[in-house]
């Protein structure tokens, strides 16, 4: 299983996405186009999205990989134009890494 983070994890969830099998990448800057083909968003089952600021990431991505599933792991709510996009939105003060990573884990399956 293949992941792909667009922002900053400072809750560890590429560790915790490792800890149950995922191979984790991680797409630099905006995640714009280049660079989530550069992390390997062709052959990601998963994209998480750590920033809301980030958001256009996730058309993007939907549109280059088909059955992509999205978590939303942010303190910030969504934009309209993607929350219904997303499979998940899950806010870290509330859901632990280790938490997310299992049920991202189980439905990937």
């Amino acid at each position: 299983m293949n992941a792909v983070i667009a922002g900053p994890d400072e809750h560890d969830l590429g560790a915790a996405l490792s800890a149950v099998g995922f191979s984790v990448t991680r797409a630099a800057g905006t995640a714009n186009r280049p660079a989530l083909e550069e992390a390997g968003i062709h052959d990601a089952e998963l994209l998480v999205l750590t920033d809301a600021a980030l958001a256009t990431a996730i058309p993007v991505a939907t549109d280059l990989t088909d059955d992509l599933r999205i978590i939303a792991y942010t303190t910030d709510s969504l934009p309209e134009f993607v929350k219904g996009q997303a499979h998940m939105a899950l806010d870290p003060a509330l859901f632990d890494p280790e938490d997310v990573a299992e049920e991202a884990a189980d439905t990937g399956e």
